[in-house]
């Protein structure tokens, strides 16, 4: 035999105030829900909703009516007092998506607040008016009562919880009825105030473009709390959506969270919903009314069906869109919204190639040139060279400089994948990373006497060369103020790494380590002395062992300091080794 669950409805209550809803406000919002579907099912008529906080009533209860289609008798016991069932089934004529409400559970959040709920209501198809009591016990009674109530529509009374009185007041009430309601196509009036307004305000009056987009920057800043850098109006008939898009002025972090305001038939559903817009737009923030649209259970977020990943992409289309325009009719203010919002644009610029064209074009890089965009870059140097790691670029930026060298900073989040992608549109020679070997092999060759009198005063300090891992290299460059140049092969710093950890493990770990890796070169840096340096000419005179390694181990060290390289224990301990002993001989004199 069959039997039903059953439901404890004090257990229900506790599920929606926890885990279902977020605050007891929303009740004023399903309330409101109730009494707009009741009108949309019964037609033409002047819709009006009319709510008499505690204030008003004088007993300490909430009264709100509508002139809906009202409820008979059966469909009260069918619909209002089960659990899942909606009041706005097919079978009052008119199909689910016509209605705001979708869940049946939206008049059990009443219970957050009240203690009883007390429902009067006379249906257009005619019978007598129908009086439905409910206990938050779970308990309920249904009478009729040709008396109660003479118009068509509904009248729903709720009686506090002792601690709930306050969210039944007049100033809390109004205010999210306001909040809710405001864009509401029913009029409602709460005592002689009416709350909602005549139309949508992104709606274009008639009205000039500056005096549209002024009226919405006002919107904007009192909704979002910014000025807008530029409003754009959006309209997709195919899912009934109407709105505006608010760009940011000032800049903001990619991981910013995304906080849009958005209506479902007119009706708020949140104003910090997500996901409305792809990531990339982080600095964009919509108000937006939609027919089409899914609501979660909790009517507090955006269900992520096909319908919203549609209307991401079409908006998202909007927003590039717009800035492909811009860029063309007004560069400069392409290039300021591009500098503030460049993390944005260069994340969609890696799989747009119009994006891609406005990035290359007006968004500005760190280069050896100064900051330039890659168009102009690429006008000076036929190819971009860049490095992919920041502290690389500011030790080399004043070598390549000075060898005539373009070179771009491409250690930024997207920038490497962005030459990359270049490289695919313009081909092979738009970009490369330059390896900083190749730097080396820019710099003259010293004369040979002057390389061998060097070399002489580098083999006395051969032992801290080694101690570093380091070969030493002669080399001619510019600037002459620079001393060495400490050149890293990232390769040959693997290789080394993994040789150190396999000392200490297991056989089989190590051999592993072994196939891995490779041979393992001598050295992993090379130290390039600059010959036309004059402290670097006098190191080639130095004939004093403890001095030549004293002048080798701090160029050294200055060196790694000058790359921004972490520094190892050992190279920690060179650094103060070798400052205390200059300092030691300075006393001495």
């Amino acid at each position: 035999m069959s039997r039903s669950f059953g439901v404890d409805l004090r257990g229900v209550i506790e599920l929606l105030s926890q885990h279902l809803y977020s605050s007891p406000r929303v009740y004023v919002r399903e309330l409101l829900q109730n009494a707009v579907d009741a009108i949309t099912a019964r037609g033409e008529v002047a819709a009006r909703i009319v709510i008499e906080p505690s204030d008003r009533t004088g007993d300490g209860t909430l009264r709100v009516s509508d002139n809906g289609i009202g409820l008979t008798e059966d469909e009260v016991h069918t619909l209002l007092s089960t659990l899942g069932r909606t009041s706005k089934r097919d079978e009052l004529g008119f199909a689910r998506q016509d209605f705001l409400g979708q869940f049946g559970v939206g008049l059990l959040s009443c219970f957050l607040v009240a203690d009883q709920i007390h429902l009067v209501s006379r249906s257009a198809k005619g019978g007598p008016a129908v009086r439905w009591v409910a206990q938050s016990d779970g308990t309920y009674e249904v009478v009729t009562d040709e008396d109660a109530r003479a118009e068509i529509g509904t009248t729903v009374t709720l009686v506090p919880r002792p601690d709930a009185g306050h969210w039944l007041t007049h100033e809390m009430v109004a205010a999210l009825a306001r909040e809710f309601g405001e864009l509401l196509p029913a009029e409602v009036h709460i005592g002689d105030e009416r709350l909602t307004l005549p139309g949508l305000p992104w709606q274009r009056a008639d009205e000039p473009g500056e005096a549209y987009r002024e009226r919405m920057s006002r919107y904007c800043e009192r909704t979002f709390g910014f000025k807008p850098f530029e409003v754009l109006p959006l309209d997709v008939p195919a899912v009934g959506l109407t709105g505006a898009a608010f760009v940011m002025a000032d800049s903001a972090h990619p991981g910013t969270r995304q906080a849009h305001r958005i209506y479902l038939k007119r009706m708020l559903v949140g104003d910090s919903v997500e996901g409305l817009l792809p990531d990339w737009a982080y600095f964009v923030r919509c108000a937006v009314n939609s027919s089409a649209l899914r609501p979660t259970a909790s009517r507090e977020a955006l269900y992520q069906d096909e319908t919203l990943l549609a209307i991401r992409d079409e908006l998202g289309g909007v927003i590039k869109d717009w800035l492909i325009r811009l860029g063309a009719t007004d560069p400069e203010r392409a290039s300021a919204l591009l500098a503030k919002h460049q993390l944005g644009m260069k994340s969609v610029a890696l799989v747009d190639d119009e994006l891609l064209r406005l990035v290359e074009h007006w968004l500005p890089f760190e280069t050896t040139d100064g900051n330039t965009t890659l168009k102009q870059f690429r006008r000076r140097h036929s190819t971009i060279l860049y490095t992919p790691d920041v502290d690389e670029f500011r030790q080399f930026a004043p070598v390549a400089q000075a060898q005539g060298l373009g070179l771009l900073n491409a250690g930024y989040a997207y920038d490497a994948e962005l030459l990359k992608r270049l490289v695919e549109v313009h081909g092979p020679t738009a970009a490369r990373r330059v390896a900083p070997n190749e730097l080396l092999a820019s710099m003259d060759e010293p004369a040979p006497q002057a390389e061998q009198d060097l070399r002489r005063s580098l083999d006395l300090a051969r032992a801290v060369l080694e101690r570093h891992d380091c070969e030493a290299v002669a080399r001619e460059f510019d600037p002459v103020s620079l001393p060495a140049l400490l050149i890293t092969d990232a390769d040959r710093e693997r290789q080394q790494d993994a040789s150190r950890i396999s000392e200490d493990a297991d056989p089989l770990w190590a051999e592993l380590l072994g196939q891995l890796t490779g041979p393992v070169s001598q050295a992993g840096q090379q130290l390039v002395l600059n010959t036309r340096n004059p402290l670097v000419r006098r190191l080639s005179e130095l004939t004093d062992r403890a001095l030549a390694e004293l002048t080798v181990e701090s160029l050294y060290v200055h060196a790694l300091l000058q790359s921004r390289r972490p520094m190892r224990p050992k190279d920690t301990a060179a650094l103060n080794r070798s400052f205390l002993d200059l300092l030691d001989r300075a006393v001495r004199g």
